[in-house]
């Protein structure tokens, strides 16, 4: 019988034991989810986010070296005091909200084993209700509301529900990729929900069964550890989590899959990530405008391809200099 969870969910997972090794040398000495994107780490979006969806405990499955992420979300009274005394209320309040989101967990995975290991670790944690994991790599624009359609979804239909983006076929080997049953189910502010039929990780491009790709948000029914405990490592010797749900799929539990069609920003690679800076910081009010009107003129400058006319101060060097 598919399983059908009566508790809503309470808790969010967010595994943040990876190296970091598209973004060395910096995450020698700095994890990754630390990285700033304008000034908050990437990771504070992340649990503003399951704050937002009223989620307020949240397990971080941390790694070796990864002690600064632990920092981070905890009080530092003499900062706290010295900007007190300086009277500087606005750098207090964002040390004090960075601090305040959530009430913050820690456990290690230990030995990197895949993203379907570290979910379950979180085990203990959870119990038996579902629980949402979010993946840092993933920002969602706070003005969409892609996890709160997701957990509206569970809690509807009980099982598990991901999150999906289509992607072209040409980009899937790259992700996740679903197989679905569209049709029968409504539309949440333009996020269509579909039923999933199968799941395979990183499928060649002509095997997959379509474009549409799992991205880092998934809530998950508690019957998903029973499952994870007997996968056997899949793609790239790791437990998958893909592999357990599908799984899932094959016993006849719910599994359905929401399509994003809002703002989604990949801080997983380099370029991407400065894509995802610039977009969010031309978007805020205090920092806006002048950056969109250095940009357009940062563009405007720009020399023909081969050659270089800029000065090392990066401004523009006359004619004939």
């Amino acid at each position: 019988m598919p399983s059908q969870s009566p508790r809503p969910a309470r808790k969010a997972v967010i595994p943040v034991a990876g190296m970091g090794t598209r973004f060395l040398p910096a995450t020698k000495a700095v994890p990754k989810e630390l990285l700033p994107v304008v000034d908050r780490p990437a990771l504070q979006y992340i649990v503003e986010e399951a704050a937002r969806a009223g989620l307020p405990e949240v397990l971080m499955v941390t790694g070796r070296n990864k002690a600064a992420i632990e920092d981070f979300f905890d009080r530092v009274p003499e900062l706290e005091a010295a900007l007190e005394k300086k009277g500087d209320a606005d750098r207090l309040a964002a040390v004090h909200a960075s601090t305040e989101v959530a009430q913050v967990h820690f456990v290690r995975q230990g030995e990197a084993m895949g993203l379907g290991h570290a979910v379950l670790q979180a085990a203990a944690f959870v119990g038996e209700e579902p629980f949402a994991v979010l993946l840092g790599d993933d920002l969602i624009d706070e003005r969409d509301h892609l996890l709160e359609h997701m957990l509206a979804v569970q809690a509807e239909h009980g099982g598990s529900v991901i999150a999906l983006l289509d992607v072209g076929r040409e980009n899937i080997d790259k992700y996740g990729a679903v197989a679905v049953e569209p049709g029968a189910h409504p539309v949440l502010d333009g996020d269509e929900v579909v039923t999933v039929t199968g799941l395979v990780e990183k499928p060649p491009v002509d095997e997959a069964p379509s474009s549409l790709a799992i991205i880092g948000r998934y809530v998950l029914a508690p019957e998903i550890f029973e499952v994870l405990r007997g996968t056997r490592p899949g793609r790239g010797g790791e437990i998958q989590l893909t592999d357990a749900l599908a799984t899932l799929v094959e016993r006849g539990e719910p599994v359905h899959g929401v399509v994003f069609s809002g703002r989604r920003y990949d801080t997983g690679d380099r370029l991407d990530y400065l894509k995802a800076v610039i977009r969010l910081a031309s978007e805020r009010d205090d920092l806006g405008p002048p950056l969109r009107a250095w940009l357009q003129e940062f563009v405007a400058d720009l020399p023909a391809e081969g050659a270089s006319s800029s000065r090392r101060d990066g401004t523009r060097a006359p004619s004939g200099e």
